[in-house]
């Protein structure tokens, strides 16, 4: 148990700001193992930022509250995940190549397919979130950041690293499906408390994992055609995706019914 608690504090270490205990320690091993631990990292993160939303919304109003949401979300991550996204925009826009997109990739400079990507992937962010009730938006935070990144670990298990080396290696480069299904429980857990509290219905997570699971086959079977495997940008780019795509399979549950006259 105290092996699976250092496994957890390497993982949030490695994936965000926060300081862990000193009694931790590192071992380079910790770091391939600790993958399993992802999702449960995006439940921190989720508290984290959820806290802040209620928080504000006592104050401010729903849109500025939801903007704070989702800035305390880049700071804890230090933008790791949306670097990933403007880096996989930037290469698959701009290289014709598997040589080539990986080049750019690994170009710490962002280009404009990066650009137009994030501030476009931000602003539906900010437009879903907005569109909800509170205590949905709360709920909608702690299903979607630890089920999009189950989403990207979901690629370190079914798919080959791209690379040899480099600035973005990913924290693992294999998985086994005993790790996975640690991984899963850690995501689905928050949903499915959401889900008996009855904040989002059965629908809407459903509908929520079906459009993680459809965004992250799509990118994923473009990383494998482009790159033959993943990158620690394809990770970010998932996570981001994924992420977006639970917002707005929950936004849709909201929205009344079209009619055809």
């Amino acid at each position: 148990m105290l092996h699976q608690v250092r496994l957890f504090f390497t993982a949030l270490q490695f994936f965000t700001r926060l300081p862990i205990p000193r009694w931790v320690g590192y071992q380079p091993e910790w770091l391939q193992q600790s993958s399993r631990y992802f999702p449960l990292v995006g439940v921190v993160v989720a508290g984290l930022c959820a806290a802040l939303y209620m928080a504000a919304s006592w104050l401010l109003p729903s849109h500025v509250a939801v903007l704070l949401a989702i800035a305390a979300g880049i700071y804890l991550t230090g933008a790791f995940h949306e670097d990933g996204f403007a880096d996989m925009c930037d290469g698959f826009g701009g290289g014709l190549t598997r040589e080539r997109t990986l080049d750019i990739m690994k170009d710490s400079r962002i280009g404009a397919y990066g650009a137009i990507g994030i501030v476009c992937l931000l602003a539906i962010k900010a437009a879903a979130l907005v569109s909800l009730p509170p205590a949905t938006v709360v709920a909608a935070l702690l299903i979607a950041h630890p089920l999009s990144r189950l989403a990207a670990v979901s690629l370190i298990w079914t798919m080959d690293y791209a690379r040899d080396e480099g600035k973005s290696k990913p924290m693992a480069q294999a998985m086994s499906t005993g790790e996975f299904v640690i991984a899963a429980v850690c995501a689905l857990l928050p949903a499915s408390v959401c889900g008996m509290l009855g904040v989002v219905d059965w629908s809407a997570l459903v509908l929520a994992v079906l459009a993680a699971t459809a965004s992250t086959w799509f990118l994923g079977r473009k990383c494998q055609r482009r790159l033959q495997g993943y990158t620690g940008d394809c990770l970010g780019a998932v996570q981001q995706v994924a992420e977006v795509a639970i917002y707005l399979a929950i936004v849709s549950r909201f929205q009344p019914a079209l009619r055809f006259y």
